[in-house]
């Protein structure tokens, strides 16, 4: 059976529902839950109402776990938030603004068991309130580790440059994820593009340290194996001295800009880019 202290909160709950839901709007409007525009004043009346009725339905029920219901509809709501951007003070205070249109709502039950109801509402409000911001926290580690998976593909992009030549344009810092991601989009478009030759462009990579130089090599032993060769462009004087220093060999054929790796590349697939002649007397009818 439900405990009595629970069964009496779900008995306050049912006698006053509109009223506690009432106070509680009131509540979240003063904090300023709606300045933001993130939520409108129906849906969040709505989200009040359902976890209340769930409160209500998990402490009257016989057996099971009480909070059940409430903590299932709670980690909805945080879930949605923490996508929706809600900051965590706002949606903890979804949970801990109820607490006092409960305790008004225990007063007014009058009886024995009132001061009983009161510390009883606060061990359920805390428990519910952490549940919360767990679920808020994980979904917003979700998110971020999703938008930095999505941002470091995006920063990968892999560009066909001629029949059978590829770049691929680095930007910001080689770490072993991204390293990774850089290896399997690279080795998905020498399959599907059958290229022979890759330019990685390191211009937009601030520093190469060992263990970059690492992962370059890593990339360049992958596309070996796949059956294209590797060139590295943008070594600027400064990368180069540091690479000196730190007796760092890519063993690979490397160029100062993209445009001389791609002279290579032509230059190795027997192509030539030549300029076009102007045809006989353009420049006299231009004159005229």
């Amino acid at each position: 059976m439900a405990q009595p202290k629970l069964s009496a909160i779900a008995q306050i709950v049912a006698s006053q529902e509109q009223t506690i839901l009432s106070d509680w709007m009131t509540q979240l409007r003063d904090s300023g839950a709606l300045h933001t525009g993130r939520i409108k004043e129906a849906e969040l009346q709505t989200q009040g109402r359902a976890f209340l009725g769930a409160i209500r339905q998990g402490l009257g029920e016989e057996g099971g776990d009480a909070l059940e219901p409430a903590r299932k509809l709670l980690a909805e709501i945080s879930r949605s938030r923490a996508i929706q951007g809600f900051s965590p003070t706002e949606t903890a205070n979804f949970v801990f603004s109820l607490r006092q249109p409960l305790f008004t709502a225990a007063q007014r039950s009058g009886g024995a068991d009132a001061a009983q109801a009161s510390w009883q509402l606060t061990q359920l409000l805390d428990q519910l309130g952490l549940y919360a911001m767990e679920v808020f926290q994980k979904s917003r580690e979700e998110v971020i580790v999703r938008q930095q998976h999505e941002i470091s593909e995006l920063s990968t992009p892999v560009v066909k440059l001629w029949e059978g030549v590829l770049a691929l344009p680095l930007i910001g810092t080689l770490d072993s994820q991204r390293t990774q991601v850089i290896m399997e989009n690279l080795l998905q478009t020498i399959v599907d593009q059958g290229a022979e030759i890759a330019i990685i462009d390191i211009t937009g990579v601030p520093t190469v340290d060992t263990l970059t130089a690492q992962h370059l090599l890593k990339t360049v032993a992958a596309a070996r194996l796949m059956g294209a060769d590797c060139i590295v462009s943008g070594i600027r004087p400064q990368i180069a001295q540091t690479m000196v220093h730190l007796g760092v060999e890519l063993n690979v054929i490397s160029k100062a800009t993209l445009a001389d790796a791609f002279a290579v590349a032509l230059r190795r697939l027997n192509r030539a880019v030549v300029a076009i002649k102007a045809p006989a007397g353009a420049d006299h009818r231009s004159a005229g």
